[in-house]
């Protein structure tokens, strides 16, 4: 249980920075830019799938939790959120690297990550656009209100750091709780659950992308470098996994029904991903 808790604060506070430049980032949005400026990052959210990817497919497990937070603000669109948390990486490349796995492999299954996450990312945003008539405007204040930290008060640095431990904390609770339960089940039951299973075992490795921390992420990649799953089933769960980002969106995003929707939707296109792939007879 000591290992437990030190994970947990690790992986907790590895997010502090993420947390505090994504509230900073909304602070000045909203008390320094004009009407004007915000209208331009509003527009050129059209093309932020592809940076959203871009990034997303870099080793940092906070990143996924900052684009949650400007989701919650409306600083990005939700094709941005879901090209982000799909294309989020977690400790597969890290894992990848230390395994020794040929560069030309992790290139390709970056590769594979990254397209599924722009395609999804631009077509989102597209339907959207096409059932909404007008773009939505930023909910930073809404955000505010909902967190109870007087914004006004104090200057954006204080009040970006009340929203950063408001949500550390929360993080902190929540992760405690999970990685107990990993701890009591154990990561070899868990991997049972999705051996041999063809069809079904993207479908399970979904399930275990939604466990969000990193936890996941770790427990998927080393069954693939194991030769235990297949490359496809992996990517299905890797795609569905946002590390923290969902518990970020939960926190707060205040509209339940959304957030469900966007969680079932993750889940949706990276099960269908893992399981076209496998279909396709995926070798990488």
């Amino acid at each position: 249980m000591l290992e437990v808790v030190l994970d947990t604060l690790k992986d907790s506070i590895k997010l502090l920075p993420f947390l505090f430049v994504a509230y900073l980032i909304m602070e000045c949005i909203e008390h320094k830019t004009s009407n004007k400026t915000k209208e331009m990052v509003q527009k050129s959210d059209r093309f932020g799938p592809v940076l959203g990817s871009i990034l997303g497919i870099f080793p940092q497990c906070g990143f996924s939790a900052m684009a949650a937070n400007l989701y919650a603000g409306r600083i990005i669109t939700l094709g941005t959120l879901i090209a982000i948390f799909l294309s989020t990486s977690d400790e597969m490349l890290p894992i990848l690297l230390s395994e020794a796995v040929p560069f030309e492999v992790i290139i390709k299954i970056l590769g594979v990550k990254l397209f599924i996450g722009v395609i999804a990312g631009f077509i989102i945003d597209f339907v959207i656009r096409k059932i909404r008539k007008k773009e939505e405007v930023n909910k930073i204040t809404e955000v505010c209100e909902h967190e109870h930290c007087h914004c006004e008060e104090g200057g954006i640095v204080k009040s970006s750091l009340k929203h950063t431990l408001s949500v550390f904390v929360y993080i902190l609770i929540i992760s405690f709780i999970l990685n107990t339960v990993i701890y009591l089940i154990g990561e070899d039951n868990l991997a049972n659950f999705i051996l041999n299973k063809p069809i079904v075992g993207p479908i399970l490795a979904g399930l275990i992308g939604l466990i969000p921390n990193c936890a996941s992420s770790v427990l998927l990649t080393q069954l693939y470098v194991s030769n235990v799953i297949s490359v496809s089933t992996m990517l299905a769960g890797l795609l569905v996994g946002a590390g923290v980002g969902i518990l970020i969106l939960c926190k707060v995003n205040k509209n339940i029904k959304e957030n469900a929707s966007i969680i079932g939707l993750l889940y949706v296109i990276g099960v269908v991903a893992g399981i076209v792939l496998e279909i396709c007879g995926l070798k990488i």
